[in-house]
């Protein structure tokens, strides 16, 4: 395992997040915290309490996954297009460092921001709301898998993009959507059984689900269905990303 390189693409990630910390981490923060006065606040004052947890503290685990589903898949992406962009990707190919050393540095820094700011927000909703944790481990541990398996999933999508337009098309159009649809700011016992039926076919939901168990004991899907989604979706990015370097899909004129 050449460490040296992957510390080397770490370094000079997280570098980066420091010369755009408004961008990196401001921004993102100061968007949820809108989030909370206008979720928690406005609709929090109509609507009591959802499965006996006040209703501004039940939508910080949907606040928390939608920031971070979102930054990973950003960070990572733009992390592995910008090299291809400006053509240094060659170089990286060439190097003494073997697929798995190049996705680890992008990815592991990719996660460590977007692990960040999830922690920076989850300090900020206390400020805003009553909040207990309980199950604090299990929090940590599906917030790291979910920052790794997603910034794994940019990775991909920094590969494909073939423009900048095309790395915010699928964070826009699909990731976003299927977070507010996922049981973000609301349960899916709420939905008519119908569509609680078709909710289940959402992969946020499995995420949401478990990450809001972690919180405060109540889960829409069973734990165990939540821990093999986030890990047969971080393997099969691991899989999608070892055929790309193989083939050099995207990656080679």
């Amino acid at each position: 395992m050449n460490l040296t390189a992957i510390a080397a693409i770490y370094r000079f990630e997280m570098a980066r997040t420091f010369r755009t910390l408004a961008q990196s981490v401001i921004s993102p923060v100061l968007s949820t915290s809108l989030y909370f006065i206008v979720f928690g606040t406005a609709i929090g004052s109509r609507i009591d309490q959802v499965e006996g947890v006040s209703y501004g503290a039940f939508i910080v685990p949907g606040l928390i996954m939608l920031t971070v589903l979102t930054q990973s898949i950003s960070n990572a992406s733009f992390g592995i297009y910008f090299p291809k962009f400006i053509g240094t990707v060659y170089e990286l190919l060439s190097a003494p460092a073997s697929f798995l050393e190049i996705t680890a540095g992008y990815v592991l820094a990719a996660a460590t921001k977007a692990l960040g700011i999830g922690l920076i927000i989850l300090g900020t909703a206390f400020f805003f709301v009553d909040l207990q944790i309980l199950h604090p481990v299990w929090m940590l541990t599906f917030l790291v898998l979910t920052c790794l398996s997603f910034s794994l999933f940019g990775f991909i999508i920094g590969i494909w993009a073939q423009n900048f337009e095309q790395l915010q098309l699928v964070p826009l159009l699909a990731v976003t959507p299927l977070v507010f649809l996922g049981g973000a700011f609301y349960s899916i016992s709420m939905l008519p059984a119908g569509w609680q039926a078709v909710s289940l076919f959402n992969p946020v939901v499995y995420l949401v689900s478990g990450f809001r168990w972690s919180f405060f004991g109540t889960a829409d899907v069973a734990l165990g269905w939540s821990i093999l989604a986030i890990c047969g979706f971080l393997l099969g990015c691991l899989a999608a990303i070892g055929w790309i370097f193989r083939t050099g899909w995207r990656l080679r004129p």
